[in-house]
């Protein structure tokens, strides 16, 4: 393949990812990865630091949009980011001494079964919103976000149950070095309730954060390629961009459908990685 003809690959690639990405809150790099190593044959360390820098991109590109439109929630997403990034410090520590197969085999089966529910038990949006709970109510946490022409306030409750998972979505980042989009996305919708338009979002703004820190390890060792990153950034800018303007028309059952295959897809790859040792 010419060098002109790789670049039109993933840059074609690389538009799906972000596109998908901003649509379900995971960033590119669920695609991305598997994606330029097994179809393409990049070294897996290479395809690891352009998907960082697609996550980046796809959390910048969508992230301000959504924000801008009033659907993320940056207070939550301030709050749980401290978690993420303590339960990645953990799990980086811990990488040392853990089995990483067994650890991505029973999050392979943790998002199977959340799969199952995004496709088969998902509720549609409430018309009456949850009240939020009294911690909270403490933090400020509630909002509202655009709902049929006008705004839709929304409450927020198990805020520690949702601080737990965000640490253990780290944990996972730090062991498996995997985006938590996946888990991110399940702890705000399913634990604390928070309507799936503004967990997707509020997750688009979290990612860039985890990913920029993970970006600058991988820049030191000399693991991100212009000639591969640049295209990624450039297509996932691109599908992330086309993904805001979806999301905010799209109806929110359509959005869990398309998260739970994505989901499904990432299970089964995660346990098979874990079987055969890729991970």
């Amino acid at each position: 393949m010419t060098a002109l003809g790789f670049t039109l690959v993933v840059w074609t690639v690389a538009t799906l990812a972000g596109f998908l990405g901003a649509l379900t809150g995971l960033g590119g790099g669920v695609i991305i990865v598997p994606a330029l190593t097994l179809a393409l044959g990049v070294d897996i360390k290479y395809a690891i630091g352009a998907s960082l820098i697609s996550v980046i991109a796809t959390s910048s590109g969508a992230a301000a949009a959504y924000v801008k439109e009033g659907f993320s929630n940056i207070r939550i997403g301030m709050l749980l980011e401290i978690a993420t990034t303590l339960g990645a410090v953990v799990g980086a520590y811990l990488a040392a001494f853990t089995s990483t197969h067994l650890i991505a085999i029973i999050f392979g089966l943790v998002l199977l079964q959340s799969a199952y529910q995004s496709l088969f038990n998902g509720s549609p949006e409430l018309e009456t919103p949850i009240q939020s709970d009294a911690l909270a109510r403490r933090l400020r946490l509630g909002g509202d976000f655009p709902f049929n022409g006008g705004r839709q306030e929304y409450g927020v409750q198990n805020v520690p149950m949702g601080f737990g998972l965000m640490l253990g979505a780290g944990a996972l980042s730090g062991l498996l070095g995997i985006g938590s989009g996946a888990v991110k996305v399940i702890a705000m919708d399913r634990a604390m309730r928070i309507p799936f338009k503004v967990s997707t979002t509020t997750s688009n703004f979290m990612i860039g954060v985890t990913a920029a820190a993970s970006a600058g390890v991988y820049l030191s060792r000399g693991y991100i390629d212009p000639r591969v990153a640049m295209p990624v950034m450039l297509g996932v800018l691109a599908g992330a961009f086309l993904g805001t303007k979806v999301l905010v028309h799209a109806p929110v059952r359509l959005l869990r459908v398309i998260f739970g295959v994505v989901i499904l897809l990432l299970a089964v790859e995660m346990i098979l990685n874990g079987f055969t040792g890729r991970i």
